[in-house]
């Protein structure tokens, strides 16, 4: 292993033009309106509850005015007419405050998105121009007390009533109030309320219809009840609140239609025959939510570690014994080791969310995108949400053990940026769900149907194709047999510094544990039911091989759209910086499953060594240049107002 490294020199300017990418102007105008509310942070700490509500209003109203809410809708309705646009304008706003984060999130996201995606141009005309300004204020009533991840077993009732031509919006019992509901308790004077569809006595599934639930003067209206969730672990300034509805009646065209029609004589139609995949096509078209939280955890992790290498580029402690002189934090390998796989993780996930949100503007700006390509893109936003989440929750907590006691002061930020992302790891879907999403596309390849999301379901689903099918059609043992030339085995006779640092063998890697895992799941999901076990039975067994897989696969995907990035910029420092925590990214990956990668054969004992030695060097590499690395974050000065950093 070499001794004597030279780190690159990071143009600190050129680096952040990379990281903000095609929506730089966007992301500069959400920076500067950051700026100019930046106490709101302090505001956070000191208000009442109630006040902090209105004071996080005004500010996602004030920002609708200078458009960086409305950036996805349409042209014609005030919007920019540029679904990347407002990604990159939300995933920028988790820069600052979180609840104005959330606030926009249900406002614009999915009260808007809701409007836009599932109904049509009435719709459209009659609440788009008014959302977008922030003069009609709503929310998305779809989880229940009862449910949350199962959307379709929803009580709510949206029963048609021919004779008046109405919908009557029924609550049967608490277990089916709406919960959680952001905007719900104060300030929405319209809801987006999910219910099960009955048409002539018979159950048409779940569908989303727009409600009032507020009248003019704020109060409820009638046959509506609301109710306060309280107090949170965080995000107090969103308004979280409890709806029950009893024969609230809606007329006919209050259902969002763009996925099926009830005729004014009570006769239930859709071009989707298929009660589940028109479902799932309904849910599919709202994945921009989960897209936009996965961003916003990333950026939230880049608050946090341009906080934490500030700080352990300035804090001293011991040193070198008869010196009397005291080291600087990131001197010492183990905080080294702390922060900078973490920072080298941030960048790779910045990366991959570049490529979904890319992804999402494509399929999303075609009408006749593929069901594959939504497919695809459906189980992408979920695998990427939920490695970005958990990676949240994961480095705020190591930024803030970094800081010592000092992080435990609320002006130093980390108590808000923990208890504020901690629910966005069940946001917008529960990882260990989505995971459970992206394995059932893994094994089955979606096929020509959908099928439920919950586990049993899941299993039903793979039981109903036949796992055999799953072994056959896939390329599962002809990718394992090519790639097991390719990646190294347990050999104790080969070189342990070998190909460290070769990035195709970081990714031959992967990819070999991605299929392993696959391949194996599928055997045990045939073995158990050739053995006549109870599918729900069979699939609980090795449900922690199914996440595990889908795990591997994303880990996947999200080396790959690192290296791709490295291989497209231009040679220089950045490139090789870049290349640098590209490296660091792989080789922690696999260190922290390197037990697995020794039980398969892949890792020898010596290479497992060489691995966490490599990765202490990358960590030295780092060192030159990390506050280089984090100030191409470019989070606005007023949201860094951690005392210990100036």
């Amino acid at each position: 292993m070499p001794s004597q490294y030279v780190s690159p020199t990071v143009d600190v300017p050129a680096l952040a033009t990379l990281l903000d990418g095609r929506y730089a102007e966007v992301r500069q105008l959400v920076r500067k309106n950051l700026a100019q509310h930046g106490d709101i942070l302090r505001d956070a700490e000191e208000m009442s509850r109630a006040d902090f509500r209105q004071r996080v209003l005004d500010v996602v109203v004030m920002m609708a005015r200078t458009g960086q809410t409305g950036m996805g809708f349409p042209e014609e309705y005030g919007g920019g007419g540029d679904i990347g646009a407002s990604i990159a304008a939300f995933e920028t706003l988790a820069y600052g405050d979180l609840s104005v984060l959330v606030k926009v999130g249900v406002q614009f996201g999915l009260f808007g998105g809701a409007i836009l995606q599932l109904g049509t141009k009435p719709h459209h005309d009659a609440y788009l121009a008014d959302l977008v300004s922030g003069k009609l204020l709503g929310c998305f009533a779809m989880t229940e007390t009862g449910h949350g991840s199962n959307v379709q077993a929803l009580g709510t009732t949206a029963v048609y009533d021919a004779a008046t031509a109405e919908f009557v919006i029924s609550t049967p019992d608490d277990l089916a109030r709406k919960d959680y509901i952001g905007n719900a308790a104060m300030h929405a004077s319209t809801a987006v309320v999910f219910a099960q569809l009955v048409v002539n006595g018979q159950s048409q599934g779940v569908h989303a219809f727009v409600v009032p639930i507020r009248d003019e003067t704020g109060e409820p209206v009638p046959g509506v009840r609301i109710e306060d969730c309280g107090q949170k672990i965080g995000l107090n300034g969103v308004d979280n609140g409890r709806l029950w509805f009893d024969g609230v009646r809606v007329p006919r065209e209050a259902l969002l239609n763009r996925y099926a029609e009830v005729t004014a004589d009570g006769a239930y139609t859709s071009e989707i025959e298929n009660p589940d995949r028109r479902f799932f096509t309904m849910l599919g078209t709202l994945v921009q939510g989960r897209v936009c939280v996965g961003g916003a955890a990333i950026n939230a992790s880049k608050v946090a570690l341009a906080v934490a290498v500030k700080y352990g580029l300035r804090r001293r402690q011991f040193g070198t014994p008869g010196s009397g002189d005291e080291e600087l934090l990131l001197d010492y390998g183990m905080h080294r080791r702390r922060l900078f796989p973490l920072l080298a993780r941030t960048y790779a996930l910045h990366f991959a969310q570049e490529r979904l949100a890319a992804d999402l503007h494509e399929v999303f700006s075609h009408e006749d995108a593929s069901e594959r390509d939504r497919r695809a893109l459906e189980s992408r936003a979920a695998g990427t949400k939920a490695l970005g989440t958990w990676h949240a929750s994961r480095t705020i907590q190591e930024c803030r053990e970094a800081c010592g006691g000092a992080g435990y002061l609320s002006v130093n930020r980390f108590d808000a940026l923990r208890a504020d992302t901690d629910v966005f790891t069940t946001f917008e879907g529960d990882n260990t769900i989505l995971l459970q999403l992206v394995a059932k596309g893994l094994l089955t390849d979606y096929r020509d149907a959908f099928g439920d999301l919950d586990q049993f379901g899941m299993v039903r689903f793979v039981a109903s194709v036949a796992v055999e099918t799953v072994m056959e059609r896939t390329s599962v043992h002809k990718i394992l047999d090519r790639l097991r030339d390719v990646v190294p085995a347990n050999d104790p006779d080969t070189d342990p510094d070998a190909g460290l640092l070769d990035t195709s063998a970081h990714l031959n890697l992967l990819r070999w544990r991605e299929e392993h895992m696959l391949a194996g799941v599928a055997r045990r999901l045939k073995k158990g039911m050739d053995a006549g076990g109870d599918p729900a039975a069979v699939f609980s067994a090795c449900q922690d091989h199914v996440i595990g897989a889908a795990h591997a696969h994303v880990e996947r995907l999200v080396l790959e759209a690192f290296v791709d990035k490295v291989g497209a910029m231009e040679t220089g420092p950045n490139r090789e910086a870049m290349h640098l925590l590209c490296d660091l990214y792989a080789l922690s990956a696999i260190e922290r499953d390197r037990a697995w990668f020794m039980e398969h054969g892949r890792l020898s004992n010596a290479k497992s060594k060489a691995v966490t030695a490599m990765v202490n060097e990358l960590c030295r590499r780092v060192r030159p240049i990390c506050g280089d690395l984090v100030d191409a974050f470019d989070v606005p000065p007023e949201m860094l107002r951690a005392e210990i950093i100036h």
